[in-house]
C-alpha cells in the first residue's frame, strides 16, 4: 500500500471522527436546551402551585392557633448542606477531563441534591480557569447535569466557558471543592487530577488574581468571582497571564 493511500485513508478517518464529534456535540447541546426548557416550565408550575398552597396555609393559620409552619422540606426543596464539602473527592487522572456521565452520583459525592428545577433563592455565577503546562484546560459543559434523569445540581455548567452556575433553592455556602468533586477531578494543595507537585512542578491557585494558599477545596464561591488553577514548571506557568476577573454575559 502506498504512502499516499495510507494518508488518504487516515484523512478520511479523521473526517469521519470530526463529523461524529460534531454530531455528538449537537446532540448534547439540544439535550441541554430541552432540559432547560423543561426545567423552566416545571419551575413555573411549582411557583404557581406554591402560591396556591401558601394561600391555603395562610387561610388555615388565620382560623387556627398559628402553629402550622411551612418548611422547605414540605415545599419539596431538597436538602442543601449547611456546611459544604471542602475536601475534594475526585479521580487522579490526566487532562483533558470530561464531564462525568454519572452526574447524579458525583453530586451525591459532593453532598449536593439533584433538583428538578433551577434554584432561585441563591442565583449567582463564578468563573473557573484551569491551566496545565502553560495551556488552558477546558472546563466541560454538563458538570452537575443529569440529562437522562432531567435533573441538575445547584452547582453546574451549561457550556465550556468555565462559568459555574450556582442556583440553589436555599441560601448556603458553596465551594470549589464541591465543583471539583462533581467534575471528578482531584484537587489539593499538592495535586490536580493525577498531576502532582514535585520535581520542579508547582501548583498555584488564584482568586481574583491573588494567590490563595492552603486547601483550594475550601475556597467559597462568590458572585462574579474568578478562580484560576495553574499547574506546571515555572517556565510554563510564567507563560500564563493569570486573570483577575471575567467578563460575564449581561444578566449573569
Amino acid at each position: 500500500m502506498s504512502k499516499n493511500t495510507k494518508n488518504s485513508k487516515a484523512t478520511a478517518a479523521e473526517r469521519r471522527a470530526r463529523v461524529a464529534a460534531q454530531r455528538e456535540a449537537a446532540r448534547r447541546a439540544e439535550a441541554r436546551r430541552t432540559l432547560i426548557r423543561r426545567i423552566s416550565v416545571t419551575a413555573g408550575v411549582l411557583v404557581l402551585a406554591g402560591g396556591v398552597i401558601g394561600g391555603a396555609i395562610a387561610i388555615h393559620n388565620a382560623g387556627g392557633d398559628g402553629a402550622t409552619t411551612a418548611t422547605g422540606q414540605g415545599n419539596g426543596i431538597k436538602s442543601v448542606p449547611a456546611t459544604p464539602l471542602t475536601v475534594v473527592k475526585g479521580a487522579a487522572t490526566s487532562p483533558p477531563w470530561a464531564a462525568p456521565e454519572a452526574a447524579s452520583a458525583r453530586a451525591k459525592a459532593a453532598g449536593l441534591p439533584m433538583l428538578g428545577t433551577e434554584g432561585q433563592v441563591l442565583h449567582i455565577h463564578a468563573h473557573l480557569d484551569v491551566f496545565v503546562n502553560g495551556k488552558a484546560v477546558t472546563v466541560p459543559a454538563d458538570i452537575g447535569i443529569d440529562e437522562a434523569q432531567q435533573q441538575l445540581s445547584p452547582l453546574h455548567t451549561h457550556d465550556t466557558t468555565g462559568v459555574i452556575h450556582i442556583e440553589s433553592p436555599t441560601k448556603a455556602d458553596f465551594t470549589l471543592g464541591q465543583v471539583m468533586t462533581e467534575w471528578d477531578v482531584a484537587l489539593s494543595a499538592k495535586a490536580i487530577g493525577g498531576l502532582k507537585t514535585g520535581g520542579g512542578d508547582e501548583l498555584h491557585v488564584y482568586v481574583n488574581g491573588k494567590e490563595r494558599t492552603g486547601n483550594p477545596g475550601a475556597i467559597k464561591l462568590a458572585a462574579h468571582q474568578e478562580i484560576a488553577v495553574v499547574y506546571g514548571k515555572p517556565a510554563d506557568t510564567a507563560k500564563v497571564k493569570v486573570p483577575s476577573s471575567y467578563t460575564f454575559p449581561e444578566g449573569e
